[in-house]
């Protein structure tokens, strides 16, 4: 690959995938980093939009269907903004609820 691709596909790239790979030593190592980063950010997603009380077993193979998935998601993510889009999920899922465990306490404790 000569440097003119390179170029040209850096600036296709995703703004977190393109830091990513402009950041780690190895395009290995870059490509490692940015799944286990669509990974977690899809975990951490699932778990505050979507988890609910399941046995071990059946979180884990949920677990292992997120994993496959995610590398499907990893490919998108070299071109599209997954990683920037799984940010704002969780921050809207955070702030979801916090606002509600806020309002449950102060159905709680009305005299406050």
């Amino acid at each position: 690959m000569n440097a003119q691709d390179t170029e040209f596909v850096f600036n296709r790239m995703s703004g977190i995938a393109r830091f990513i790979y402009e950041v780690m030593p190895t395009f290995n190592s870059a490509g490692y980093l940015l799944f286990a980063l669509v990974f977690i950010m899809s975990a951490i997603v699932y778990k505050l939009g979507f988890a609910k009380k399941l046995k071990p077993l059946q979180s884990l193979v949920i677990y292992i269907f997120l994993f496959i998935g995610c590398l499907i998601l990893t490919f998108l993510a070299f071109f599209l903004p997954i990683v920037e889009g799984l940010i704002v999920a969780a921050l809207i899922l955070i702030i979801y609820r916090v606002r509600r465990l806020n309002e449950y306490k102060e159905k709680k404790d009305p005299a406050v």
